[in-house]
């Protein structure tokens, strides 16, 4: 179970993307809990059964229980905001931006680990997600704190790579059957 596995199990149409995961995750100059929890929260929000069980158990040997912990939470807690979030810009009646959301979000102001980390974490999972106004909300954060351009730019590549990947290898595992 590994990225190797991932790697080979790509098809030959798939080079590129074999090429890219390779490097995204094995040259990323990403500290490692800052690697592997945007590997971990990507590979959840990517849905791709595949694609999460061969990474999650080197993403578990790379995190602490902590976060490991926060980078489910990130994936879990933005699978809710990116919907709504994503709902609300999209409507045309803007009243809904003036409405309470009512919904808890506890974790992002506690996530038990660094608040970059995590926020670097639910901004990649917001770009898989596609909700504008969590990755403009997410990025200001991140860019507040310091983190470097270079450094969330490393965040979307990543989602874009493992996103790509569950999606060739959950369409080849339909189209072998």
């Amino acid at each position: 179970m590994s990225l190797d596995t991932l790697k080979s199990s790509l098809p030959d149409y798939a080079k590129d993307l074999k090429l890219n995961l390779g490097s995204v995750i094995g040259n990323s100059d990403l500290p490692a809990q800052q690697l592997w929890g945007t590997v971990l929260a990507t590979a959840i929000a990517a849905r791709s059964p595949i694609v999460l069980r061969e990474l999650e158990p080197e993403a578990k040997a790379n995190l602490s229980p902590e976060a490991y912990t926060a980078a489910k939470s990130a994936a879990a807690i933005m699978a809710m905001n990116n919907v709504f979030y994503r709902t609300r810009h999209l409507l045309s009646d803007h009243e809904y931006g003036t409405l309470r959301a009512g919904l808890r979000m506890n974790v992002i102001g506690n996530p038990g680990v660094d608040k970059a980390d995590f926020e670097l974490w639910s901004f990649a999972v917001s770009a898989i997600n596609g909700c504008g106004m969590c990755l403009d909300s997410h990025e200001q954060v991140l860019r507040k704190a310091g983190v470097e351009r270079e450094t969330v730019q490393e965040a979307f590549k990543i989602a874009a790579v493992i996103q790509a990947v569950a999606t060739t290898l959950d369409a080849e595992a339909v189209l072998s059957e």
